[in-house]
């Protein structure tokens, strides 16, 4: 088969699709105590200005995988920027918290219909091109994470040159001009038939929302009462229930024999544990520089782009050659153990520090085991799973990352309030609850780390894989 001669172009058009899809997860970080300002958000239910975003594009990614499969990955691509327009016109028009988070919800369904379509694309893009795929996984994987850092820049230049509403209307531009690329680069997709499991959808999407919400409360109304329980509770009951669904119907978001794949489960608790820890550190240093340093806007987004690029770099040169030459399994292992490591650096934060000190060495740490864990990562999931199961294990694996971020960002919220950081106390007290929720991501990694220790077997890439990788 003759390769798309627009191949290229095409590839640079998804992997800044899935750049601005990840970007959508921090770019809001700086912002923060802006929005808290001027649209009343508590402490605690700031948080929701991501979870919501995150819950909705971690609980939809498989339905809009499905949907990629019946209606076509380019119409569902372009549904998907229409819908994550649309969600960023109601977050940047917002006056209150509810429509706030009512945006980001609205933004979260969008990408879950873009990322799955995307990866599709790719896919089908550099069918049978070998020597070509390796290299344009790595292209379009290494802008996820470096979406997410270099987010936080951005968002600091904007709030400070602008205001906050303007993260949102960034995306208006950009997606119109990528709905106006999409029928010029990508190609037509048939879809097939089958049924949609929208019981399943619902029930794994209100699960996960409702577990998050319980985790969130819970410092407030203790872990042992009987909303917290009760809420824990009725989750548990939906992702039972989503279970026995994808067993029962003909055409289920997840078949569940997948998982009797080799280390597919294992590289998915790896990327769940992953996001677990990634985001609470980007999410609490950010709030470090900016409340205890005193970092403005711009200063604070400037603090995180030295992380930003060292990732991005390391992803783009370096990762691909590791794989081919150790496998996966080590650079997880190793990837894991080095982000501990970082976490654990700036768990000493001092409230009097400074940047050299307490913010440069541990963050540059953490985008070092970043850079080896998450292509490496996805690439087990992927690669655990037939040919023909790969757009499934990408929606899976895409799908524990952002659910693990979540929880992550849900469970060391608790811990950094319960440890003084509830936004009334002094520059002490907020750093020992930032330094109590990196102590905990920390715990995180280094457990993550361990599991794929034992669990991962890993894989080296193919001598045609490594050929590509050298560039």
């Amino acid at each position: 088969m003759n390769p798309d001669p627009r191949r290229w172009w095409a590839l640079v058009v998804l992997a800044a699709a899935q750049f601005m899809v990840i970007m959508d997860t921090s770019i809001i970080a700086v912002a923060l105590p802006d929005m808290q300002r001027e649209l009343g958000f508590t402490p605690g239910g700031l948080q929701w200005v991501f979870n919501a975003y995150a819950v909705a594009l971690g609980g939809l990614l498989l339905l809009g995988g499905r949907l990629s499969d019946l209606w076509g990955a380019r119409r569902v691509f372009a549904a998907g920027w229409t819908t994550l327009i649309a969600g960023s016109v109601l977050a940047a028009a917002a006056t209150g918290a509810g429509v706030e988070v009512l945006g980001r919800a609205v933004q979260g369904v969008g990408a879950a219909l873009i990322a799955p379509a995307a990866m599709t694309l790719l896919m089908v893009l550099f069918a049978g091109q070998s020597n070509e795929l390796p290299k344009a996984m790595a292209f379009y994987g290494a802008a996820a994470p470096a979406g997410g850092t270099a987010g936080v820049f951005l968002g600091g230049v904007i709030t400070e040159w602008l205001s906050w509403p303007w993260v949102f209307i960034i995306y208006i531009p950009i997606g119109v001009l990528t709905l106006a690329l999409t029928p010029k680069l990508l190609p037509v997709v048939p879809g097939r038939r089958g049924g949609l499991d929208v019981g399943g959808a619902i029930a794994v999407t209100g699960g996960l929302a409702l577990a998050v919400y319980a985790i969130v409360q819970a410092p407030e109304r203790g872990w042992a009462s009987t909303a917290t329980l009760v809420q824990l509770g009725a989750a548990a009951v939906l992702l039972i229930g989503f279970l026995l669904v994808q067993r029962a119907v003909r055409n289920p978001l997840m078949p569940l024999e997948v998982w009797r794949t080799p280390d597919l489960a294992a590289a998915n608790v790896a990327m769940a544990l992953l996001g677990a820890a990634w985001i609470p550190m980007w999410y609490f240093l950010n709030l470090y520089v900016q409340q205890v340093l005193g970092f403005d806007s711009f200063a604070s987004g400037a603090a995180l782009l030295p992380m930003t690029v060292l990732m991005t770099v390391l992803m783009t040169t370096v990762s691909g050659r590791l794989i081919g030459r150790f496998g996966t399994k080590p650079l997880v292992v190793a990837g894991l153990a080095v982000l501990a490591a970082g976490l654990g650096l700036l768990a000493t934060a001092d409230p009097d520090g400074s940047f050299a000190v307490d913010v440069l060495p541990g963050s540059l740490i953490s985008a070092v085991g970043m850079a080896l864990v998450f292509i490496p990562a996805t690439m087990a999931a992927i690669g655990a799973v037939a040919p023909d199961q790969g757009g499934l294990a990408s929606g899976i694996v895409n799908t524990t990352y952002q659910i693990g971020s979540a929880l992550g960002l849900a469970a060391m919220t608790a811990v950094a309030t319960s440890q003084g950081a509830d936004g009334l106390g002094d520059a002490v007290a907020l750093t020992e609850g930032y330094s109590a929720a990196f102590t905990g991501a920390a715990l995180v990694a280094l457990v993550a780390a361990l599991l794929a220790a034992f669990t991962l077997r890993g894989r080296v890439a193919e001598p045609a894989e490594q050929v590509a990788f050298k560039v």
